[in-house]
């Protein structure tokens, strides 16, 4: 498949005649909402698991270095918390062009903190597109992040902005924050320029 995935998107017709639904968002979405919304509120969805497996080919990276952005991937009885938006479906022209890079619509049960569900939607990258990078262990990934950078900066903000957005949320995301860890320690505060 294709990484771009704009008119893939475009067919997905399933809440055309709805005036809103729900958006939810498990990387870059919880703290970089650049789009209008009627409500934001943090959620979870079941049986994924959040993975910096994804390449990034037009945000932290470029083709010819991609970054590594978190996608989900299916894992049974596992919990992914993450901010639900409000949106209604003319949001879609934005978003799918935001997540163009190898993400599919996908649609999920989202639960919000009170206890109450909605079905709403996800964008998912998954293994068949040609930006997926796959799995690869915690240190090989920050260090991977810690030389990439692209049109919406460098590699090692995204990773961190999104590892402060999750302790915001409460969320004890170990993949996530063994990759900080290694990072920083490659890169500490200051010293940048020397990866």
């Amino acid at each position: 498949m294709s990484a771009n995935t704009i008119a893939l998107n475009q067919t997905m017709n399933h809440f055309d005649d709805h005036t809103s639904l729900w958006l939810f968002g498990y990387g870059s979405l919880i703290y970089k909402a650049d789009f209008p919304y009627l409500e934001r509120k943090p959620a979870r969805i079941h049986h994924w698991a959040r993975r910096f497996w994804q390449g990034s080919h037009d945000h932290r990276g470029t083709p010819q270095q991609p970054g590594r952005v978190v996608t989900l991937v299916e894992a049974p009885g596992a919990v992914c918390e993450g901010m639900a938006y409000q949106i209604t479906p003319e949001e879609f022209a934005h978003l799918d062009f935001r997540e163009k890079n190898g993400y599919l619509r996908t649609l999920t049960e989202i639960e919000f903190r009170d206890g109450s569900q909605a079905q709403g939607v996800v964008y998912v990258a998954n293994r068949d597109n040609a930006a997926f990078l796959g799995a690869a262990s915690e240190l090989e990934i920050a260090q991977h992040i810690a030389r990439c950078e692209g049109p919406s900066g460098n590699n090692r903000d995204y990773l961190l902005q999104l590892a402060q957005a999750l302790r915001q949320l409460d969320e004890q995301d170990e993949h996530v924050f063994t990759i900080e860890r290694h990072l920083l320690a490659l890169t500490p505060p200051g010293r940048e320029e020397d990866v």
